[in-house]
């Protein structure tokens, strides 16, 4: 049988949607919670830079988005699973 890089990529897709309906309401809760902070740091961040920020200080906060989110997201994958009953 002949694989394409499309079957490829939808197969791969097909599985992360699958992995994704295993959350649970907490732990789908907490992950968008993260992701929204992680959104309000970006725009702040964006708006720094468009302000004249140094680029340093800009940096400094998409690198704190990119923090918040993955700490929300390993507290998800702990404390939401538990709470979902979902532990693995």
């Amino acid at each position: 049988m002949k694989f394409t890089k499309a079957t490829l990529v939808a197969s791969a897709a097909a599985m992360s949607l699958g992995l994704a309906a295993c959350d649970g309401p907490t732990e789908e809760a907490m992950e968008d919670t993260g992701e929204q902070m992680e959104s309000e740091l970006d725009a702040q961040a964006e708006a720094m830079e468009d302000a004249g920020a140094p680029e340093a200080e800009v940096e400094a906060m998409e690198d704190k988005a990119d923090a918040v989110e993955d700490t929300m997201e390993e507290q998800a994958d702990t404390v939401g699973e538990e709470m979902d009953g979902n532990e693995m």
